[in-house]
This record gives C-alpha cells, sequence and structure tokens, in this order.
C-alpha cells in the first residue's frame, strides 16, 4: 500500500513540468465558474481549501526525488544491456589455454563466473614460480589484449591470491575482491568466495566444491597448467 502511494505521488509530480500546472491540475470547471478567476482558484488550491495539496518545495523535492529514480533506473539498464568488451574478440588463437581463456572473459567480466588459474612456470629469470589468479580481478586491473595477442604472457605475481618461488622460496598470499584466501586448513589449500560464500577446493584429490569445476589443459606456453570456475547463481 505505502508502495503504490509513493508511486502515485512520484506520478502526480513528473507528469506535471512546474509548479503551476500541477496546481492548475486541481481547478475544476466548477471552480472558475464560480470564482470566475482562474488565479482566485489557483490560491486557494495552493492553501489547502481544495483538499491535501503538496507545497511548491514538497512538490520541487518529490520531483527532483523522482528524476533522480528515473535516471538511476535508466544507468543500471544501460550498463546491463551495454555489449562487454572483450579483449579475446577477433583474435585467432591457438593454444589450449588462451582458447579456454577466451570461452570464459565475458562470463568473468560479467559477473556470472569468477575463475582461479593455476599456473607453473619459469619466469624471465629462469626461476619456476608458480600461482594462483583471480582472473575476473586480472581482466578489471589489466589490459588482456597483449595476452590474447601473444605480445605477454599471464604468469602470477605477489600481487596474486597465492604467489610461490621455488628458486628463493618467496611465497605471497592475498585475498581479492572476489576471494578470501583460507591458507591455514589442515586439509590444504582453499578459496572462499566473497559472494555466495561457498568454498573452492583447488586439492587435485578432492573435488573443487559446489558449483565449481576444475579443468586441465595441455598448453604449449606452460608446464602446468589448471583453471577452476566457480558459477554465480543468480536467484
Amino acid at each position: 500500500m505505502e508502495y503504490n502511494t509513493a508511486a502515485g505521488v512520484y506520478d502526480s509530480v513528473t507528469q506535471f513540468k512546474v509548479y503551476e500546472d500541477y496546481l492548475d491540475s486541481k481547478v475544476t470547471p466548477m471552480d472558475l465558474f464560480y470564482l470566475k478567476s482562474r488565479e482566485l482558484a489557483l490560491k486557494l488550491v495552493e492553501h489547502g481549501h481544495k483538499g491535501t495539496v503538496l507545497s511548491r518545495e514538497e512538490f520541487e523535492e518529490k520531483k527532483a526525488a523522482a528524476q533522480a529514480a528515473q535516471a538511476a533506473k535508466s544507468n543500471t539498464f544501460y550498463s546491463r544491456s551495454r555489449p562487454v568488451t572483450l579483449a579475446s574478440a577477433g583474435k585467432e588463437l591457438k593454444d589450449n589455454f588462451l582458447k579456454a581463456l577466451a570461452e570464459r572473459e565475458e562470463a568473468n567480466r560479467s559477473g556470472k563466473m569468477t575463475s582461479v588459474i593455476f599456473i607453473r612456470d619459469h619466469n624471465t629469470l629462469g626461476q619456476e614460480v608458480s600461482g594462483y589468479i583471480d582472473y575476473a580481478h586480472r581482466l578489471k586491473t589489466q589490459d588482456f589484449e597483449p595476452y590474447f595477442s601473444g605480445k605477454k604472457r599471464l604468469m602470477p605475481g605477489r600481487t596474486d591470491l597465492c604467489y610461490y618461488n621455488w628458486k628463493t622460496q618467496v611465497s605471497t598470499s592475498n585475498s581479492s575482491p572476489n576471494f578470501e584466501v583460507i591458507y591455514d586448513n589442515p586439509n590444504g589449500l582453499l578459496f572462499k568466495n566473497k559472494r555466495d560464500k561457498k568454498i573452492l577446493n583447488v586439492d587435485p584429490m578432492s573435488g573443487p566444491g559446489e558449483d565449481s569445476n576444475r579443468t586441465l589443459l595441455q598448453s604449449d606456453l606452460y608446464i602446468h597448467v589448471v583453471i577452476y570456475d566457480h558459477n554465480i547463481r543468480t536467484v
């Protein structure tokens, strides 16, 4: 009932350009017949002699609120309907790993999926490193066009979810906007999705968890690559 009343008030103010038009809508032909003056009729309406009427300040306030709500609704629709620009679009991808990233790019950009990428390979210094990357977060913070074009190689770093340098034994872990790192679990490393609170298990001897999948890839670019996909359910 409250919602319908509020909606009615918004409708009553948005259809009028100025306050005078709003007052004029309250004047009836009978008023004009007896008062013989539209100006007098408008004053009677404004002073509440024709029932509950918004003051000029209330009218302006509600009109501004209604316009802001409509603008917010339009912006939300635009952002949802606007096509996502994909860095992989138009690229000729030959390696299985890059193809897999391209297949998941739109879902990770739109929030339908959050993928965790495990990579083990040698860095530019020839040191073996491994780590877990929040793909959706990287897509938002980096330009992936060089990766899909083959100009750069995607590698784990110290700011990713987990990183380990087998030569220097430097180890780091960081939670991301999508995942919380649980590294003190006795059964091994876990990632907790921050949106639905579900656990992603990266232990190859265990299942990845509810709404998650594990994909082992053969790649010519890396020694070892695994992608864990966590699907976000929408109600």
